[in-house]
């Protein structure tokens, strides 16, 4: 298993796939994704998402009732240890733009551009689609397995 190398003072964008598999701590993928967390705790790294996360990763839970599991999402999400980002007019008109040049579905265009909008040093995903937009500083964590 390979290491998940973030520079100091990077600035991580975290797709949604991510933020589930460190709140559920999959079992593939949590231990590469423990350090990134405890380095962001001392401020080493900052990592960052759009406002969008909140509304994909409670989905599952809500379905199925699961209040501990919508809590811990909220409780990851709304602390110091991220920072979620406004979805706004600029960053839907870039998504819209995205959209028409690389067939993305209009979640990940949001997530793309608002990555790209803030400058992120890496965008971390286990998503290959991403690949198609090419000024992304794209990660994908199976690559790294």
């Amino acid at each position: 298993m390979g290491e998940l190398n973030l520079p100091a003072s990077s600035l991580v964008y975290l797709d949604t796939q991510i933020i589930i598999y460190s709140v559920e701590k999959h079992p593939t993928y949590w231990s590469l994704l423990r350090p990134m967390w405890q380095r962001s705790a001392i401020a080493d790294i900052q990592l960052i998402s759009s406002e969008l996360a909140l509304l994909e990763t409670l989905v599952a839970p809500l379905k199925n009732a699961d209040v501990v599991l919508v809590n811990a999402y909220e409780r990851l999400l709304l602390s110091t240890e991220m920072q979620l980002l406004p979805i706004t007019r600029t960053i839907l008109k870039e998504a819209a733009q995205m959209r028409s040049q690389t067939n993305l579905k209009t979640p990940d265009a949001i997530h793309a551009a608002t990555a790209i909008a803030h400058n992120c040093s890496i965008f971390l995903t286990n998503d290959y689609g991403f690949r198609r937009v090419a000024s992304l500083p794209l990660v994908v964590l199976s690559d790294i397995i």
